[in-house]
């Protein structure tokens, strides 16, 4: 049992092109099937085109209701075409095989059978005069855009089966015009070599062969193509996934910022920028009446509306803190908006949590209080730590008064407590009353000699 497990193991990994951990990288499987889907809706776009091309020329070269016969066939090569998109998937799968092989067994049949519907005399032998092999190269093209490099393998396999068969097919065929195929041996007994290319019952083997061999050799060619590729598609997809890892630990506009430069970060240097602190009040006693799996589902919740907030007001998450978070405004790059979107933030944040409170409240549960403190002024930015490990850090004076501006909440009944330099870098008096903000004077401040001139959001007035 355990034996053919392992076989069944090994023969799934081959069907998925022995592609790493492709069910867990779903940056790779997005990449390898939105490839997967181009390349089948150009190939059958283009099958499509070239048909239309080779209906018409059929019509000119057989200008009779006989040339009905190709263009049944031609409709038979659409429809093969558009079930191949149909059926197709990342996974080299049995059905797509399947199509492969009618697709290249109906173009064997076109190009070496005779018309039944024609009535002059004919035989299995001069359809292969004409030279046709080349048609099968538009179904290896398609191939190569729809299908894996690994594909191409059995589409080579598969032609050289069918082809060399319809070779030996045709060899034991009755010939309609036997009679003509002897008095062109008589009248060329001397000339073997040119009997070879008039006799119209004599078919080359040799011929067949080379053009089978260099079918497969261009089929190894652009697979090799293909390779290279998926190579290059596997390394992008990997390189996706880095990127959204690393966002788990950066907000967005870091992330792109260390992407898209050599030194992103630049040097540690100082810089004007909006500090917010928000925090659950009365966690701790909330903690204790409730079970640590349903602890952490409530944080992970709370984590995931407050991160929306920050980045949607284009904040830079700089870390959780247990059942509370620091986010900055104007990281790495200062604009203009940066007091104006922590107010804005904040805001977003209470109109979350009052949401996010009345779907508790239908469920019975208690709701959940959100204080939120900000400050506004010069802080120390940059990586710190040591050179196996760096962290991307804000510090400085602004970020203890915002963190201690957070807890002066429960102090002052407050929603949120900022402070005057903020409310000046946002636009004054006018935008504090627009967003229902009083005066509050100033207030120590723990840990610093210096006071703070506040403004606050009443518990008794909703947060807009």
């Amino acid at each position: 049992m355990a034996g053919s497990g392992l076989i069944s193991g090994l023969r799934q990994r081959r069907r998925r092109d022995d592609l790493p951990d492709i069910e867990n990288n779903k940056y790779l499987y997005e990449a390898l099937d939105q490839n997967k889907r181009e390349g089948l809706m150009l190939a059958v776009r283009a099958r499509t085109i070239s048909l239309a091309i080779i209906g018409v020329f059929l019509i000119y070269l057989n200008p009779d209701w006989s040339v009905i016969y190709y263009e049944v066939l031609i409709a038979g090569f659409l429809l093969i075409g558009w079930l191949q998109v149909k059926v197709g998937r990342v996974e080299r799968s049995r059905a797509e095989l399947f199509l492969i092989l009618l697709d290249l067994a109906l173009m064997t049949i076109v190009l070496i059978v005779p018309n039944p519907w024609d009535q002059r005399p004919w035989s299995a032998a001069m359809q292969f005069k004409f030279g046709n092999f080349p048609y099968f190269y538009i179904l290896l093209a398609g191939a190569a855009l729809a299908y894996s490099w690994r594909t191409l393998l059995p589409v080579a396999a598969f032609t050289t089966v069918l082809w060399m068969g319809g070779y030996f097919w045709a060899v034991a065929q009755p010939s309609d015009i036997a009679d003509l195929s002897e008095k062109v041996k008589l009248a060329l007994a001397g000339y073997p070599h040119v009997l070879e290319f008039v006799d119209p019952d004599f078919i080359s083997l040799e011929q067949r062969i080379q053009e089978v061999l260099v079918f497969c050799i261009v089929a190894g060619l652009l697979g090799l193509n293909g390779w290279r590729s998926r190579r290059l598609l596997v390394r992008q997809a990997g390189v996706a996934r880095e990127r959204a890892n690393l966002s788990r630990h950066f907000p967005p506009n870091i992330v792109d910022t260390l992407a898209e430069s050599d030194q992103p970060l630049g040097d540690v240097r100082s810089q004007k920028v909006a500090v917010l602190f928000a925090d659950i009040v009365g966690f701790t006693k909330m903690a204790e009446a409730e079970t640590p799996e349903r602890i952490v589902a409530v944080l992970r919740q709370f984590h995931t509306r407050m991160e929306a907030c920050v980045f949607d007001n284009h904040g830079t998450l700089d870390k959780f803190l247990g059942d509370g978070l620091m986010a900055t405004f104007g990281t790495p790059e200062i604009t203009e908006e940066d007091a104006k979107n922590a107010l804005r933030c904040a805001a977003a944040m209470h109109r979350e949590m009052n949401i996010w409170n009345e779907k508790r409240a239908k469920e019975g549960l208690s709701p959940i209080r959100l204080s939120v403190g900000i400050h506004y002024g010069t802080v120390v930015l940059g990586d710190i730590g040591s050179e196996r490990r760096l962290e991307y850090a804000v510090l400085g004076d602004v970020v203890n008064v915002a963190s201690r501006l957070e807890a002066l909440t429960r102090e002052l009944n407050a929603h949120t407590v900022v402070s005057d330099k903020l409310i000046e870098a946002a636009g004054g008096a006018a935008i504090a009353k627009d967003l229902n903000f009083i005066e509050n004077g100033t207030q120590a401040i723990r840990g610093r000699d210096e006071t703070v001139k506040t403004w606050l959001q009443p518990l008794a007035l909703t947060p807009t």
